[in-house]
């Protein structure tokens, strides 16, 4: 069955066109044609009202939501609840996010993305490992009685054959080269984090495989005037991309402009680095043994840590646009073009075009997400 998505402001590759309707055929985008077309008119229609039609977001770090941590129980239904909260807010691709924890819990967490992608549960594109190979002086929120140096055991558990996107945030600095080099050439995509490294050890690794940066400007070492640290790197840098996490409060918005002025267009992707109360009714919850506090949009430890966010990827495209005083097809595009093509989906997410996956979103004048499908599949 053909569906026609129809009566809507679409945001093509081309840019905002309102006299086109989105054919669904399958999991797929069939094509973009005019509402006179025949195929329009023998297919199920749904009528949007003049709402926007988006590409689906996607959120390469998704630490919890729904009321529930992905540490605290790395199995299929924690991951299931986690993007059925995150869906109401259009993300539709996610990568779970595991905090810096045992080796027996990574393996753990590894094995439940693989089951759930097995599964099909709606909008899971990998896994992101954010830690343990971190630097004790930058650790945030990360218990650092987990930080170590990768032997050869867990080498090899990383760079096994695995289903989708496999994301690694390490502080270069705590890794070997040789084993950065082997983590890259076994296909995964690896960000500094974390980290109390220089500008020349990160440089240094940049060109043996590093492609990202994690929350930049959080947990590394800052720009300076003669020591540009992780942070100069990073926008010295034209070919890595960086996560941003706009919510006012982890960077301030006149920093996140001139960040995203010195990159080229393309390269700054939206996170929400987002824990358990996005989604849910309860604002506490339990990291490493200690209460987080979700208040006025901000997780905090109870010494004032920042702990993750409570941010969703609709509000971090409403704060793109109003803080940071971006068009929204750009705003958009860091939470959905951008992100795919750092992930290597490209080629299949992230747009809306004939052939791409039909992981679509609905907003309203308010930024508020009415509809959206996955694979084809409506919510």
């Amino acid at each position: 069955m053909t569906i026609a998505l129809t009566n809507a402001r679409v945001l093509t590759v081309q840019g905002w066109r309102d006299d086109l309707a989105v054919l669904l055929e399958g999991e797929r985008i069939l094509d973009l044609v005019p509402h006179s077309d025949r195929r329009v008119q023998s297919a199920e229609q749904q009528d949007l009202h003049g709402k926007t039609l988006l590409p689906g977001f996607i959120d390469t770090q998704v630490n919890g939501g729904g009321g529930v941590l992905f540490n605290d129980a790395p199995t299929v239904e924690t991951i299931r609840q986690i993007g059925a909260a995150h869906r109401r807010f259009g993300t539709t691709g996610f990568l779970p996010t595991l905090i810096s924890d045992s080796v027996d819990t990574m393996r753990a967490a590894i094995a439940a993305v693989e089951q759930a992608m097995a599964e099909k549960v709606p909008g899971v594109l990998g896994i992101h490992l954010e830690g343990p190979y971190l630097a004790s002086a930058r650790k945030g929120v990360h218990d650092p009685k987990y930080f170590h140096t990768p032997g050869s055991a867990e080498l090899a558990m990383l760079c096994a054959s695995h289903a989708g996107v496999r994301l690694l945030t390490l502080a270069p600095e705590q890794v070997a080269s040789e084993s950065i080099e082997a983590l890259a050439a076994a296909g995964l995509v690896l960000c500094a984090g974390h980290t109390a490294a220089d500008y020349a050890t990160t440089k240094a690794a940049l060109a043996i495989g590093i492609r990202g940066f994690t929350h930049l400007f959080n947990a590394m070492t800052p720009l300076g005037s003669r020591e540009p640290g992780v942070v100069g790197a990073a926008l010295d840098d034209a070919q890595s991309w960086c996560g941003l996490i706009v919510d006012g409060h982890h960077v301030h918005p006149a920093t996140l402009r001139a960040a995203i002025a010195a990159k080229p267009r393309g390269k700054m992707l939206l996170v929400t680095d987002a824990m358990p109360p996005v989604g849910a009714d309860h604002p506490d919850f339990v990291l490493n043994g200690e209460t987080i506090t979700a208040k006025d949009g901000v997780c905090q430890t109870a010494q004032g840590t920042l702990a993750g966010s409570a941010l969703d990827m609709a509000a971090a495209v409403r704060n793109a646009v109003e803080m940071l005083g971006l068009p929204l097809d750009e705003a958009v595009r860091m939470a959905s073009t951008y992100p795919a093509d750092f992930l290597g989906l490209g080629a299949s997410h992230g747009r809306i075009a004939a052939g791409y996956r039909a992981d679509l979103v609905v907003m309203d004048d308010d930024y508020k997400v009415t509809q959206s499908w996955i694979g084809g599949v409506i919510a």
